[in-house]
């Protein structure tokens, strides 16, 4: 009796793998995926004595209907391979070892025109037995949108699971291995599918049924396998690395700070706190634990719930494009401020400059005063004789600051080593005149010369004579100078400082004029020290040039185009907007060769050319460089060192080392606005104990 009824039972099985590698083909060769039941069919026949598994008594009836018809019409075709393999005991044995092996779910599969069929159906039933694990269940429709409105009973998918489910629930690996058996699968079917498409393109019935859904199917079986595949890897990532957990939740502390760090600033107290109690919570999770097996049970609990407050706040909050726009906006907004404070603050230091401290607006009024008051007797410079001598050293000063010119001259004597060989001559306007001169009487030179002039006694320079005076007597520079309401908003404020309509700083090209017995003159400006002894200047050569300079070409100083307008064709055709500027201040000038090269018609030319402005703003050095172009000897930088009125950054050795140190710039010495670290080279030579200075309270 045990021999017959385990005949049967094996008849029946070998007859239900046949059936499954039979109907398996006719679904799935015509592009419907399809698979067995929960358990697969080999184990249900070998596990289960009575054999209530080898029906599948949870299927639709058409579904059966549909399955039996197919199956019929293709065992016609093996039923003599059936009978045989239903005699033989061995195929009995060698199915139970195969369910027993994990076998290879990448079974390759050809054309079957090609091959003999006890190949194909092998290979069919080793496909069915491959998806043993884990394998995605469908069954094939015959309408499956008519089975979905009828309470599913059409195709029905096992939902995937997420990603970061798989990484945190499948930590032994079984998650990647699942994943491996279900894209082998779909593989396999593919395969199948292609190669019965060629076979069965006769069979009416079974294109009928499998047409309407082949291109759905196809689409899903594809994202099916995307999410296969990011799932295993996920998996592969959980499965190698020991600390990927721990991973996950220092990106979600990271990305919480950067959160809280914007809810604070916008004043969000709620949403603030219940992120620093998330943090809380999943710090004391994470703790000092190095791999994820030292994390408490509960940590997945935790990271979710941080995952959801993190994205609620991402909804709730914009981005970083958000962000970036706003900071670009506050960008331009404080560049548009800075702007605005920048102009406002040069505004204020030309007025500062502009201005003349209470001390020194009282010492000529003081020293006026004492020269009117003095007896005329005692008036008269000593050492008058040397006035015009060439032969001596002759300095030009034209100031009508009177602490400034004395600090020059003192600076210049203290050096000096031989002072009986300096003469100086200061030139002023009458409302300075008896101030300047009382205090040189005041304050004797010893044996140098000292001589004060005063520039209306010049009556040769005059309008008819001097362009520049005939445009600093116009109404329309009066209006620009005095009617700032014209001005542009663009326009450097500097140009229109008052200074300019002095005849005293245009006196420097009219130096042969004044001096017509002297050779060569010393050019120093009001605002400068000198540091050492000049006498070396009077020996140098200037090779037949008239001016001898410092040249300008440093990073801190500018080139011609700086101060010419290039645009115009008749400067840009004249002169090369590289050419190496050169610094008033210190000039030896060269009166033999000035009078013979014509110097002062050359100036008188480009100032009649520049009545309207147009090749350079007012100012002194521009029109220095046109007219003493291919006409300027460089002297060594060490002779005159520039930039102590505005620049901090200056090297103290150079100015140490320097012959003459000069304050130009708004920043002079004797301002409250001026450079402090640099102001000691310039008081040093002020003797505060003098009775006008203490008089009008002058301080160092």
């Amino acid at each position: 009796m045990a021999a017959p009824a385990r005949g049967r039972r094996c008849r029946g099985a070998v007859l239900l793998l046949l059936l499954a590698s039979v109907l398996a083909p006719l679904a799935l060769y015509g592009r419907s995926p399809v698979s067995l039941p929960d358990s697969t069919v080999a184990r249900g026949a070998f596990d289960r004595e009575d054999g209530s598994n080898l029906v599948w008594p949870h299927m639709a009836a058409s579904e059966v209907s549909l399955a039996k018809d197919l199956t019929i019409e293709r065992l016609g075709e093996h039923k003599n391979r059936v009978l045989s393999a239903a005699d033989d005991w061995q195929a009995v044995e060698i199915v139970k070892s195969q369910s027993a092996e994990k076998i290879d779910t990448t079974v390759p599969w050809k054309e079957p025109v090609s091959r003999d069929v006890d190949e194909a159906i092998a290979e069919g039933n080793g496909s069915a037995h491959s998806r043993q694990d884990g394998l995605i269940k469908e069954v094939v429709s015959t309408d499956s949108m008519e089975s979905e409105e009828q309470g599913g009973q059409g195709i029905k998918e096992k939902e995937l699971p997420d990603a970061s489910d798989s990484e945190v629930e499948h930590k032994d690996g079984s998650g990647a291995a699942a994943a491996e058996s279900n894209i082998a699968g779909i593989t396999t079917t593919g395969n199948l599918s292609s190669s019965f498409e060629k076979e069965s393109a006769a069979d009416t019935l079974s294109g009928q049924i499998t047409h309407a859904t082949s291109k759905e199917s196809y689409i899903r079986a594809v994202d099916i396998s995307a999410d296969l595949a990011t799932s295993k890897s996920s998996a592969d990532h959980s499965a190698t690395s020991p600390d990927a957990t721990i991973r996950i939740i220092k990106d979600q502390l990271t990305r919480a700070k950067t959160y809280l760090s914007f809810l604070a600033s916008r004043g969000n107290h709620g949403s603030a706190k219940e992120l620093r109690a998330r943090m809380k919570d999943i710090q004391r999770a994470l703790g000092d634990a190095t791999n994820d097996g030292m994390l408490p049970q509960n940590v997945h609990s935790r990271i979710k719930a941080m995952e959801q407050t993190l994205a609620k706040l991402k909804r709730t909050h914009d981005g970083c494009s958000g962000a970036v726009s706003r900071l670009r906006t506050a960008i331009h907004s404080t560049e548009e401020r800075l702007q605005s404070h920048k102009k406002d603050a040069n505004y204020l230091a030309q007025i500062a400059a502009k201005s003349l401290p209470k001390g020194l607006h009282c010492l000529p009024l003081r020293l006026t005063n004492e020269y009117y008051s003095t007896d005329s007797k005692n008036k008269d410079f000593p050492n008058m004789e040397k006035l015009e001598d060439p032969k001596l050293h002759h300095y030009a000063i034209f100031s009508d600051n009177v602490l400034a010119a004395a600090v020059v001259v003192n600076s210049t004597l203290v050096h000096a080593k031989k002072p009986a060989d300096h003469v100086f001559h200061i030139v002023t306007d009458r409302l300075n005149y008896a101030a300047m001169k009382m205090w040189f009487l005041a304050n004797p030179l010893g044996k140098a010369a000292v001589q004060v002039q005063n520039i209306e006694e010049f009556t040769w320079l005059n309008s008819s004579y001097s362009p520049v005076l005939k445009q600093l007597a116009s109404s329309s520079m009066i209006d620009y100078y005095f009617r700032s309401g014209k001005a542009r908003p663009d326009e450097n404020p500097k140009f229109r400082n008052p200074k300019y309509l002095s005849i005293l700083n245009h006196l420097r090209f009219y130096l042969p004029e004044i001096f017509p017995k002297l050779n060569k003159v010393l050019f120093l400006d009001d605002d400068t020290v000198v540091q050492q002894d000049l006498s070396a200047l009077w020996s140098i050569d200037l090779k037949g040039k008239v001016n001898g300079a410092v040249e300008t070409c440093g990073e801190t100083f500018h080139r011609f185009d700086k101060y010419l307008n290039f645009s115009n064709p008749l400067i840009a055709s004249n002169f090369h907007p590289q050419a190496c500027g050169w610094a008033y201040g210190m000039n030896m000038f060269d009166l033999s060769e000035w009078r013979k090269q014509n110097i002062t018609d050359i100036y008188h030319t480009w100032q009649n050319l520049n009545e309207d402005r147009l090749l350079w703003k007012l100012g002194t050095l521009p029109a220095g460089l046109v007219t003493f172009w291919n006409r300027t000897f460089p002297l060594d930088h060490s002779w005159h060192v520039l930039g102590l009125g505005y620049n901090p950054n200056l090297n103290e050795k150079d100015i140490r080392r320097a012959s003459v140190i000069h304050y130009n710039g708004n920043l002079k010495p004797w301002l409250e606005i001026g450079l402090s670290k640099y102001r000691k080279y310039w008081s040093r030579h002020v003797n505060y104990d003098q009775v006008f200075i203490r008089e009008c309270n002058i301080n160092p």
